[in-house]
């Protein structure tokens, strides 16, 4: 059978007051979903944690992949970079990265600059600025997010995150993890790196016309890049996948799948949610496996709302009928962690998922009400993809 795997991306929620007590997926008519999870088999998933740490898109998808995220991730820069398109030397350091916004005082105002879109000209100002021998290489990612690469000499990346996560806070100083000269070098020119470009933003034109200035770079996860067996040696399927965020991407880039892209893909709201779905079944002709991303639940219940979290659910499920009757295929659907809406971060909660095209369940509806009841039961992460080939081969 063929596969096509949909993630949502989180997916999951918490009960909101103002709900009824619902999550979004719960408030949401979701027709077409519930005849999947009719059509098949549901459960729920325990986003992968270390220590009960909140979980991270890309540990979350490696492990949706059966890569377990200790001995695989390369680090978020790496697969961010990777995302963007950009060449990846051996030696580099690569980087995600946030335009933020802040105030005379350093102060974070704003970790994500409003979202701002239109980033071209403030990373052309940026780019290619070079310190003590180190050049420092910027590429656009989606809205506020970009790529960053370190290209020199006696480069370390065990480096600290320069972004505390919350508003009030000054940027974090970056330091070295180890006594290394290499990461306390690393260190050093990236605190330089760092302030200069602030300088340069602050008074940057386009920055003078914002009420949010884009105007600092909180950045994170450092790391080289390493070759490793991917998709297709691991499982013998070939693989594609479709998104619009470049974390996703670089992730699907990094297990050795093939892209295909979509006009108005983009991983955000008004993405082309058709177009994606319409791409992935012409996709099966050629690929055993399909993995289609789709962003924009996260980013709204980041933002707190949770209304726009459940319409962009039933956006998805109105979308969802080029793929809802293929033969010989399963669909799975899930997300790679639950973002809670009053809270506005990545949570604990487990994750609703169902494979649907084989096995008839007694779901009324896909929740994750309904779904801890599933045939499925709950379980971790890094088993699903045994799940899924287990119902490929029946």
């Amino acid at each position: 059978m063929k596969i096509i795997l949909i993630v949502a991306d989180g997916l999951g929620d918490e009960s909101i007051p103002q709900l009824k007590n619902k999550t979004p997926l719960e408030a949401a008519k979701t027709s077409d979903l519930d005849r999947l999870a009719a059509n098949g088999v549901c459960g729920l998933i325990l986003p992968f944690s270390e220590k009960r740490k909140l979980p991270t898109s890309e540990d979350s998808h490696l492990a949706l992949f059966g890569f377990g995220p200790k001995i695989f991730n390369p680090g978020r820069g790496v697969l961010e970079v990777l995302g963007t398109g950009m060449k990846i030397l051996p030696g580099d350091i690569c980087l995600r990265g946030n335009f933020a916004t802040v105030d005379e005082n350093l102060k974070i105002i704003d970790r994500r600059a409003g979202r701002i879109e239109k980033t071209e000209n403030l990373i052309r100002a940026i780019s290619g600025i070079e310190i003590e021998g180190v050049k420092f290489l910027i590429q656009k990612a989606v809205s506020h997010r970009l790529g960053i690469v370190m290209r020199g000499k006696n480069l370390d990346s065990a480096i600290s995150d320069g972004d505390p996560k919350k508003l009030g806070e000054k940027p974090l100083e970056i330091f070295a993890k180890n006594k290394s000269k290499e990461a306390v070098f690393c260190a050093k020119v990236l605190n330089k790196f760092l302030a200069k470009s602030h300088l340069i933003l602050k008074n940057h034109p386009e920055n003078q016309k914002r009420k949010l200035a884009a105007n600092y770079i909180l950045v994170r996860g450092a790391g080289k890049f390493k070759k490793i067996k991917g998709f297709k040696e691991k499982y013998g399927l070939k693989a594609a996948y479709i998104a619009g965020g470049t974390l996703y991407k670089g992730i699907g880039k990094f297990l050795g799948m093939e892209e295909i892209k979509v006009k108005g893909a983009n991983g955000l709201a008004n993405t082309n949610l058709k177009g994606k779905f319409l791409a992935a079944k012409s996709a099966l002709k050629k690929y055993d496996f399909v993995f289609c991303h789709i962003k924009a639940a996260d980013n709204l219940a980041e933002d707190g709302n949770f209304l726009a979290k459940k319409e962009f659910i039933e956006k998805i499920d109105i979308n969802l009928k080029p793929v809802i009757n293929l033969k010989d295929t399963l669909i799975v659907f899930t997300g790679d962690h639950s973002t809670c809406s009053l809270t506005k971060n990545h949570c604990l909660k487990p994750i609703p998922v169902l494979i649907s095209g084989k096995g008839k369940s007694q779901a009324k509806k896909f929740s994750e009400k309904d779904c801890r009841k599933g045939k499925l039961g709950t379980f971790r992460q890094m088993e699903l993809m045994q799940k899924i080939l287990k119902y490929a081969k029946k």
